[in-house]
């Protein structure tokens, strides 16, 4: 982790080379960021910083309209230094932890659940339920965003077991239900657009769920 003086000159800098390397949260709002995120830089004292979105989204913090920080690049601080992160991140990004166990995933890795939690504790202060959590809101977000599917359809695409709980997940994550995201997507835009891609339809296609 960066240390706090280094992250906060960048998040004053609006530093693109720690976008996606450090999350800004900001206490007095309950809101986190991207570095490079255009709003007023926050107060030092205000401020704390976290190694992924997830540990932000685990500490309460709420992503921030603006700059979607939920929607960063994976990154060295996401992915850790060590293989066995970055090969349960490649499998999580799959879908693996949808339907299976993180003792599943740790089989899969030839190590224990409980040593691949720690490994995901120390390099992204996050369990791996928290991140594939993270990474279900990211896909339904921009299903919502893209498409005139059903919730019921973006729920079992984004890897929800069910629209409930893609509903508690939106509520937790953005302090509103999804229904309520789309209506206010029709308000600002007029209509949804339908989806030309048919890759949108797909519930673990990278170039749909990935970065902006």
């Amino acid at each position: 982790m960066i240390d706090f003086d280094t992250a906060y000159s960048a998040l004053q800098r609006r530093d693109p080379s720690l976008d996606g390397v450090v999350f800004a949260a900001v206490k007095t709002t309950g809101i986190y960021c991207r570095p490079v995120c255009r709003v007023r830089t926050p107060f030092a004292r205000n401020v704390i910083f976290y190694p992924s979105a997830a540990a932000a989204e685990r500490a309460g913090y709420r992503p921030c309209i603006r700059c979607r920080p939920e929607t960063a690049p994976f990154c060295p601080a996401w992915k850790g230094t060590r293989t066995t992160v970055e090969r349960a991140l490649a499998l999580i990004e799959t879908g693996i932890l949808d339907k299976n166990s993180v003792a599943a995933l740790a089989a899969r890795l030839g190590i224990g659940a409980r040593h691949l939690s720690r490994l995901f504790a120390n390099h992204l202060d996050a369990s791996p339920v928290q991140v594939a959590q993270s990474l279900r809101v990211r896909r339904a977000k921009r299903l919502l965003d893209q498409t005139d599917l059903p919730i019921s359809v973006i729920a079992e695409r984004a890897g929800f077991r069910s629209p409930r709980r893609m509903t508690a997940a939106f509520v937790q994550v953005y302090g509103r239900n999804p229904s309520t995201l789309v209506k206010s997507k029709r308000n600002s835009d007029g209509s949804r657009r339908a989806p030309h891609d048919r890759s949108l339809l797909s519930p673990y296609n990278h170039k749909a769920i990935g970065n902006r």
